[in-house]
């Protein structure tokens, strides 16, 4: 399997600079921690059933309230359930090609309409969280199996 180019700090900084011209744009709300956990946890899966490898190289663990990646979640922990308000000076959001953009893009029209609960109500239904002991890293393979099934025919339609 190809190596991931971006860490997933770089994709993280990337959705929330896309939801924050999103959130001017049409009145919507800074994304918080745990929904920016559930939209890392479908871009990785997303890539890896459409591209064949990982977007970012981080590992996503199974926690009590479905996937999340220790690093960007212990990041943005501080600030609670509240959203989470960057400035684009000083961030890094990686150049991304159209295709990771297009890919990214969707995942977020897809996925971003739904709270965070009922993103986390949602990979609490889906086998890479359910067959992951709490607390160890989710498999690569469960999550691009799963997202092929289950995701691929949509993505592409």
């Amino acid at each position: 399997m190809e190596t991931a180019k971006y860490s997933a700090d770089q994709i993280a900084n990337w959705f929330l600079a896309y939801n924050r011209q999103f959130e001017a744009s049409f009145d919507g709300e800074l994304l918080s921690n745990m929904k920016l956990q559930k939209l890392l946890y479908y871009a990785q899966g997303s890539f890896l059933a459409l591209e064949g490898y990982p977007l970012f190289r981080d590992k996503i663990e199974a926690w009590m309230h479905g996937p999340v990646v220790p690093s960007v979640y212990h990041r943005f922990s501080s600030i609670g359930s509240n959203g989470i308000d960057i400035s684009e000076n000083g961030v890094e959001i990686p150049d991304l090609s159209d295709g990771e953009t297009e890919i990214l893009e969707r995942d977020f029209e897809v996925f971003g309409r739904y709270s965070a609960w009922e993103l986390r109500n949602m990979t609490h239904d889906e086998t890479p969280w359910k067959e992951t002991a709490s607390g160890d890293v989710i498999d690569l393979s469960l999550i691009k199996d799963y997202f092929e099934q289950h995701y691929l025919e949509e993505a592409c339609s």
